[in-house]
């Protein structure tokens, strides 16, 4: 920020060194970069994800249906052994199952349901494809927008990260050849330095 501020101050000023005025333009980019730039690029990325993950939600929600499934009977089921740092426990059971596809067949099968102690007879919803295949829980509108909105925050701030990461780069740069500079000065001025007459 004093970079910033010293802009106006070292206009005229005869100390000023070129290094000095292009760090705090440096540091004046980086900041309108990120104040200005990183919102508009998060907004933007942010309304092409939500827009691309709408359509999404609305095709999924056009090839998947749940239907409902009636229970045969239990399966075996090998569940994971539990995990002492995990406090949620799988509740799903393997079951055999009929239902009937969106386009009208029978479909017969193992899966997994949400019943805790399934039993003969018992049904639970089941999301398929239209011809009765299992598939996953189509994507909901507000997840879709969740996930837009982090994409969003996500790209405004490596937009924020790279304009600070290149502002420390080329301060670096210029802090490097600040100091070759003054090695350069103190070598000439070296062998005459302390010596009366220096400069004559």
């Amino acid at each position: 920020m004093r970079a910033i501020s010293g802009l106006w101050h070292w206009r005229h000023n005869p100390l000023c060194r070129g290094t000095d005025l292009a760090e705090a333009w440096v540091a004046l980019v980086a900041l309108l970069l990120s104040v200005l730039a990183a919102p508009a690029i998060g907004f933007t990325v942010g309304q092409a994800a939500q827009s691309s993950l709408q359509r999404s939600v609305q095709a999924q929600h056009r090839a998947r249906q749940q239907v409902t499934a009636t229970v045969v009977r239990e399966l075996e089921y090998a569940r994971p052994d539990p995990d002492p740092d995990v406090t949620t426990r799988d509740t799903r059971s393997r079951v055999l199952a009929n239902w009937t596809a969106p386009d009208g067949t029978r479909r017969h099968g193992a899966v997994m349901s949400a019943l805790k102690s399934p039993h003969s007879g018992d049904r639970f919803g089941l999301w398929t494809d239209p011809h009765g295949r299992i598939t996953t829980r189509p994507l909901d509108t507000t997840t879709a927008t969740t996930h837009a909105v982090l994409a969003g925050l996500g790209a405004a701030l490596l937009t924020v990260a790279a304009a600070e990461c290149a502002r420390r780069l080329t301060v670096w740069r210029l802090v490097r050849r600040r100091y070759t500079r003054w090695d350069q000065a103190w070598d000439r001025a070296g062998p005459d330095w302390g010596r009366a007459g220096t400069g004559s």
